[in-house]
């Protein structure tokens, strides 16, 4: 047996080599956390005085914290390193230069201001290191700096929703204030570019300094309120924007009739700014803000980040958790993705740049390795969603989604609709965040400023009480039209007649009171030219709006504006000739409208069946092969359009019915060729055009034109018309003035009714004495298609007929013809001369030829006819 005591030491060595062994396969394996982590440094550049440098300072603790905590044993550690821009902008160049040179970091997030992202992304395009900044200036391109990643919205994505409110109110002009920096100006052109699209015009850019003091501010808000222009769009960072709401409120331009919008910076960061100002200062403006949808995680964290901003600043007034806070922390939780997806493919190390004299500290960074392959990870990410909304960066921008509209009410603010660029402007949104498709495109109810309900028209008469010039032409003439008289003492100038009246009556529907003056201007000559100069006042300032007969022309309307003219409504002049029409190759067709050209085509092919039908069994000349009695039928009825049918008809039926139908065809050539010929000779009147002319994107012009067609619709028209004018009746119209238009089917359904009732009633006769002539037929014990086949044979049979100029032939013709009858049975040598043939009665004109009474041919008065009657066997 062994020693017991030497088993036992048997197993304890045995025991400390597994437990040696385990420890040193861990340290291979790289399981020991001490010695195998991977560690990526990552730099973070905040303006940590800030309020929103201290915002997005906790969500990246916070993102980080939740990176590590999820992470599995021996994962990459991701290392901050944080460091405070002072709000300066050399402060955060040096922040950045010591990150990559000192600590060599791999990833950069910040700065959050536009002035000092601008040189930092410089040197991440040098060192090859992502640049993941919130700055929203557009000046800050991601297409011409490839290691720049956006982490928030840029500014310029909210023009359209901008745009899409000023449309929604229908405001045509506007005022951007924003401020003289790379973050105000950035955003100018592309918002202006928004509002063209919608012909809405910026009328005046306020610049204001950062460096302005309240005097300076309040002065420029005074030269604001001396301008019409009533709608303003403010692009402001929080600071700078409750000292401007402060002094608008003292220069009350916060009252009912104004109209403010306020872009997203300050909107998201409404909390930022004092209450006091709020309520006094800013009710009734409009804001817009990028629009993140709740949720139970949201809630959650923010819950875990109030928590966490008291342990970090226990002596700070709560502050609220904002967007920027949020997209830091789903920026950074998308860079520890890209780090652990790029994993330790790569030693996380810089490469330096050669050594040589004469390197500045710029080039001596050298480039990181690292950094290229988390670009690649970074600036295309999969659609996600994060505390944000939906988190997705394409080609280092993030893409655009919902944005909210608020309402300023009381201490906060109130939601009032969205926008989205597939629906524009909803009033609700489904639950995943698309607009739904039934609501109305409206916004909610609005307090507007001065806690007006009524939306505001956008513009105002300039408070220093200038009147509206308005130019009047001074010439002879029609003073019925216009007349323009100067007093020779007070050197007032009055204008009367149709268009002053006109003009009165429109201002006076304006819902606003608009001064005018009038300003007389003389025309020596009723010439283009002198209604040019006339129009011409209004480009220069010299006036801002005329009165009077002035044309509306393409030259004209490039710098001057029209409105609805309002002459056309039954007042005549001498106007000039319009003969354009008559160069159309298809003028012929127009005498006619489409509708009575198809009924007139048919009834000829009726017609024409109903002849054919009616003479098919008596005459010679509507019989033969089916191709040429259907010919007939359409050569017929055509040719008595031009009365050149030389068909001879012998049915009493059928003199009736072309009786009917040559008057309805002498009716209808007549009066085409009356229309033609005055549609080819007349004047065609081109009417000059009474409107009034206002300067180019004027405000006052869509309001002035709804004024004039109320106006033309009510009963002041009439009367100003009849006061000017006279009564209609009282002007005898002169042949030829009016002007031609196309024939209408209503105008002959009369004469249509009367030849379709007629050669109807022709058609049922013959059909009844054709039937009673066959009741034979009809009375046998055939089947019934045996009897309209039989039918059908019978008809078309020809008939039997001795006398072919009449089927109801006179007692004394009968007897005439049976007397020569029995006598050409008695002899035969009569007329030994003439060959054998059947009886039948010939009409001649007496010169030999054969006949030549067909159809309706007549011989002139006085010519003899002589009746030659021929009888043989």
């Amino acid at each position: 047996m062994q020693n017991p005591r030497c088993s036992f030491l048997i197993l304890f060595i045995q025991l400390v080599s597994i437990i040696s062994f385990c420890h040193y396969a861990r340290q291979i394996r790289g399981e020991d956390n001490k010695t195998s982590a991977i560690e990526v440094d990552v730099g973070i550049i905040l303006d940590l005085e800030t309020n929103v440098g201290k915002v997005m300072n906790i969500s990246i603790l916070l993102a980080l914290a939740d990176y590590h905590a999820n992470a599995s044993r021996g994962a990459i550690k991701i290392v901050p390193h944080f460091r405070d821009s002072k709000r300066d902008d050399v402060e955060a160049a040096s922040a950045a230069i010591y990150l990559l040179k000192d600590v060599q970091v791999q990833a950069i997030f910040g700065p959050q201001m536009s002035t000092q992202t601008d040189f930092v992304i410089d040197i991440g395009n040098r060192t090859k290191v992502p640049i993941i900044s919130p700055a929203t200036s557009p000046s800050l391109s991601v297409k011409e700096n490839p290691f720049f990643i956006r982490g928030a919205l840029p500014s310029s994505s909210q023009t359209k929703a901008i745009a899409a409110i000023v449309r929604n109110y229908d405001w045509r002009q506007v005022v951007i204030i924003y401020e003289d920096s790379s973050y105000g100006t950035g955003i100018v052109p592309h918002l202006t570019d928004a509002l063209l699209e919608i012909n809405t015009l910026v009328s005046y850019r306020s610049v204001i300094s950062l460096s302005a003091n309240d005097d300076e501010i309040l002065k420029e808000l005074y030269n604001l309120n001396t301008k019409q222009t009533r709608v303003f769009i403010v692009h402001l960072q929080p600071y700078l924007a409750s000292r401007l709401f402060l002094k608008a409120k003292e220069a009350g331009m916060m009252s009912s009739g104004y109209a403010w919008i306020i872009t997203d910076v300050l909107t998201s960061l409404l909390d930022s700014v004092d209450h006091s100002v709020i309520e006094s200062s800013m009710q009734g403006v409009l804001g817009i803000k990028p629009y993140i949808p709740r949720s139970n995680e949201l809630n959650n964290y923010t819950r875990r980040w109030r928590k966490r901003f008291r342990q970090e600043y226990p002596d700070m007034d709560p502050v609220e958790l904002n967007v920027y806070g949020l997209w830091a922390y789903d920026s950074i939780t998308a860079l520890t993705k890209a780090i652990a997806k790029v994993g330790t493919t790569i030693i996380p190390k810089f490469k330096k740049a050669d050594t040589r004299e004469n390197l500045t500290d710029l080039d001596a960074l050298g480039t990181s390795e690292f950094g290229s392959l988390l670009l690649d990870s970074m600036r295309n990410t999969t659609p996600k969603k994060g505390l944000s909304g939906e988190f997705r960066i394409i080609d280092g921008e993030l893409q655009l989604y919902t944005y909210e509209i608020v309402n300023i009410i009381g201490k906060g603010e109130r939601s009032v609709g969205f926008w989205t660029e597939k629906d524009g402007i909803s009033h609700k949104l489904k639950m995943n965040s698309k607009t739904a498709k039934s609501m109305n495109e409206q916004l909610a109810a609005i307090i507007w400023p001065g806690e007006s309900i009524i939306v505001p028209r956008g513009w105002e008469i300039p408070t220093s009480g200038k009147k509206l010039r308005v130019g009047v032409p001074v010439k002879g003439g029609l003073e019925q039209f216009i007349k323009v008289e100067i007093d020779a003492k007070t050197q007032a100038v009055t204008a009367t007649g149709f268009i002053p009246d006109v003009f009165k009556e429109v201002i006076q529907s304006l819902p606003y009171a608009i001064p005018y003056e009038f300003i007389p201007f003389p025309i020596d000559s009723p010439t283009s030219q002198d209604y040019d100069d006339l129009v011409y006042k209004i480009s220069s300032k010299e006036y801002d709006a005329v009165v009077g007969d002035v044309t509306i022309l393409a030259s004209r309307a490039k710098y001057v504006d029209f409105t609805l003219p309002f002459s056309e409504s039954g007042i005549s002049a001498v106007v000039s000739v319009k003969n354009d029409d008559r160069k159309n190759a298809w003028i012929f067709l127009k005498p006619l409208k489409s509708e009575l050209w198809i009924t007139t085509g048919g009834f000829f092919i009726f017609i024409g069946f109903v002849v054919w039908v009616l003479e098919h069994r008596v005459n010679k000349e509507f019989r033969g092969p089916k191709h040429k009695q259907v010919g007939m039928i359409f050569w017929f009825s055509f040719s008595t359009l031009v009365f050149a049918h030389r068909e001879r008809v012998t049915s009493n039926l059928t003199r009736f019915v072309l009786i009917v139908w040559v008057f309805v065809v002498l009716v209808l050539t007549s009066s085409y060729t009356a229309n033609l010929t005055s549609m080819l000779t007349v004047q065609q009147l081109q009417p000059s055009i009474t409107d009034l002319a206002f300067p180019k994107g004027s405000p006052l012009v869509p309001d002035v034109s709804r004024a004039v067609l109320q106006v033309m619709e009510g009963e002041f028209m009439n009367n100003i018309i009849q006061k000017w004018f006279g009564n209609e009746t009282d002007c005898p119209k002169q042949d030829g003035m009016a002007i031609a238009s196309s024939l209408t089917l209503d105008s002959f359904m009369g004469l249509f009714l009367i030849a379709g009732v007629s050669a109807g009633s022709a058609l049922l006769l013959f059909f009844l004495i054709f039937l009673y002539q066959n009741r034979e037929i009809l009375a046998t014990d055939d089947s019934v298609w045996q009897k309209l086949s039989a039918i059908a044979n019978a008809f078309d049979k020809e008939r039997d007929n001795s006398n072919s100029m009449s089927e109801e032939p006179s007692e004394g013709n009968e007897i005439q013809t049976a007397t020569l009858f029995a006598e050409s049975e008695a002899s035969t040598e009569i007329l030994p001369h003439l060959p054998l043939q059947s009886p039948e009665i010939r009409i001649s004109d007496g010169l030999g030829a054969s006949p030549a009474l067909e159809g309706f041919s007549t011989t002139e008065p006085g010519t003899p006819v002589h009746e030659n009657i021929t009888g043989i066997t």
